[in-house]
């Protein structure tokens, strides 16, 4: 057991405490910063991260049954296979004057797997390669408007719907965000509907067929979607002639090699993955038709960094080694395995939680008025007995038999302990943050 002062004391949160002075919002990622988990305790920074184990600047090892890089490390931290395929990449020219060859292998690789789409575009991150997708969609319609449900990132087109209301993407993930530095201009060019309610969406639609350029769905999420709801998407986009977007920024890549909606037979003009496509390396693309992809060619997408060869790489890599080792099978069984922990061990103590997901994005919430309080004891309790634990979990190939046994006895004592405790005394320590906040720099 690590005590709590040496986690409060240690390296990690010192350093957040100056970082806080230096980086408006302490991290260049919301998910990431150590208000999300638990306040002044969290290691904050890692000196070493190898599968599934991330050592802190302590030199205390952890073994991550947390966020695993927000879903991007999907065969483990340092995986062997992609990071010599970049070390090569590195030694034969990061960039140059002329294009890396890779940039078309992985293309081809990648229509491949989804022969409905024609054509390919990269970027480096989610954000920015989605509003690649919707500058296309625009381009390609001519129309302004974008309808959306889902979280679809920090970029102007999405913010957006916040102006006409300040609460317009509360229901869409993430509470909170404000649109401060979005044009005003930009009001009422982004609305939001609710997923699976295509009375939302009629709604939405209603009146404004002529000015939608897009709709705009992550396929997946905490949840499969339904094929009739995706269907009536499919056909509604195309009777209003909008571009069909599928967001698969989070859902790709974590059911099967590529984008969910390979398994739902149900097809968008465009589908845009970041994330776990290049095993934590930055690497973006957009893929669709060629009648909506060609309208980048009627404006401008430009960027140095896109060219890189190091991004392409590491996805050819991680796309090899993943159909090799039948990476969704593995991550989908471990998975499944830790919602079998959690409901165990929240029997056997008397707890009352609730455990959602798909097989690859599990999660877990107590049942309580004082969840909250109680998911930032849970995960100051398990960085004592050695995990990086949080209420969700992205299972990677990395995490195996002998990391679930000992995350097994962690959980059921841990849960014992919180059902043990006074209603009144669950925590001591600040409360971790439920989305967004500013923070000070103290």
């Amino acid at each position: 057991m690590i005590d709590i002062n040496t986690l409060k004391n240690s390296k990690g949160p010192k350093l957040y405490t100056r970082a806080k002075k230096l980086i408006p919002g302490g991290t260049q990622l919301l998910s990431k910063r150590p208000e999300m988990f638990a306040p002044g305790i969290w290691p904050s920074y890692y000196s070493k991260a190898k599968g599934c184990r991330v050592w802190d600047l302590d030199g205390r090892e952890f073994i991550d049954m947390s966020i695993m890089a927000v879903g991007a490390c999907i065969l483990g931290y340092a995986d062997d296979d992609v990071d010599n395929a970049v070390i090569e990449a590195v030694r034969s020219g990061v960039n140059s004057s002329l294009n890396c060859p890779e940039e078309v292998e992985l293309a081809e690789a990648l229509l491949d797997l989804h022969p409905w789409f024609d054509m390919v575009r990269y970027a480096r991150g989610g954000g920015e390669a989605l509003s690649i997708a919707v500058r296309i969609a625009r381009a390609k319609t001519k129309r302004d408007t974008v309808l959306f449900s889902g979280y679809h990132g920090w970029t102007d087109w999405y913010l957006a719907a916040n102006l006409a209301d300040e609460s317009g993407l509360d229901g869409q993930l993430m509470p909170g965000l404000q649109p401060n530095g979005v044009p005003r201009g930009l009001k009422g060019t982004a609305i939001p509907f609710n997923f699976n309610d295509i009375e939302s969406l009629r709604e939405a639609i209603r009146g404004k067929e002529s000015e939608i350029a897009a709709i705009i769905i992550e396929p997946a999420r905490g949840e499969d979607a339904p094929n009739e709801y995706l269907q009536t998407l499919r056909d509604m986009a195309s009777e209003i002639g909008a571009v069909l977007i599928f967001d698969e920024i989070t859902s790709g890549y974590r059911m099967c090699a590529g984008g969910i909606h390979r398994r739902y037979g149900i097809y968008p003009d465009v589908a845009v993955f970041a994330k776990s496509m290049a095993n934590g390396y930055a690497m973006s693309a957009i893929l669709g038709t060629e009648d909506v992809m060609q309208a980048a060619q009627s404006t401008f997408i430009s960027s140095t960094n896109w060219t890189d060869r190091v991004g392409p790489a590491a996805a050819l890599a991680t796309l090899k080694k993943y159909q090799e080792t039948q990476t969704d099978k593995h991550i989908m069984d471990i998975g499944e395995q830790t919602k079998t922990i959690w409901r165990d061990a929240a029997e056997k103590s008397g707890l009352s939680i609730g455990v959602t997901g798909l097989p690859s994005l599990v999660a877990f919430a107590f049942n309580s008025e004082k969840s909250q309080e109680l998911n930032t004891r849970f995960v100051i309790e398990m960085l004592q007995r050695g995990f990086l634990g949080f209420r969700q979990f992205k299972p990677s190939l990395a995490h195996g038999k002998n990391e679930l046994a000992e995350y097994t006895l962690a959980v059921n004592e841990v849960f014992q302990l919180l059902k043990d405790l006074p209603n009144n005394q669950i925590i001591s320590s600040p409360v971790a943050h439920t989305g967004f906040h500013r923070l000070t720099k103290e």
